[in-house]
């Protein structure tokens, strides 16, 4: 089992500043499993730790990869394909690709749980047999 990582747990984690930090933090202090990381993630965690976080925090962030507490999941043809469906499917709603790719890599990886902080997406988001992701943190 392994725990899917979105953007803003990820932000919040590494910022002191963010309002989530300490829950976010908590979080990944306190999981067993392994943590996935989505490549497409890795553009949007750099931009907003550039602009709200440390200047050395994208950094430390990527040392930490290199050191092994995260798994990177590259976006294969297979998963991109699946991800732009995702898109397709729920085009009434504004899934970016960011968002969709993790979706889209839980489900890959048979994992019902994601940790994010965007209810708002996440939320409504089902496999195709129609269940949802169990969110973290609460």
């Amino acid at each position: 089992m392994a725990l899917v990582l979105d953007t803003g747990v990820l932000l919040a984690a590494l910022n002191e500043g963010d309002p989530d930090h300490g829950a976010c933090f908590e979080l990944l202090q306190s999981t067993e499993e392994p943590f996935v990381i989505p490549t497409p993630v890795l553009v949007e965690l750099d931009y907003w730790l550039r602009k709200l976080a440390a200047p050395d925090a994208w950094l430390i962030f990527c040392e930490d990869v290199g050191r092994g507490a995260y798994t990177l999941c590259q976006v294969d043809d297979r998963l991109l394909v699946a991800t732009s469906d995702l898109q397709a499917r729920y085009a009434d709603q504004p899934i970016g690709f960011v968002d969709a790719a993790v979706a889209t890599t839980c489900w890959a990886l048979g994992e019902r749980t994601v940790a994010t902080l965007d209810r708002r997406h996440f939320g409504v988001l089902r496999t195709s047999a129609g269940e949802p992701l169990a969110i973290v943190p609460q």
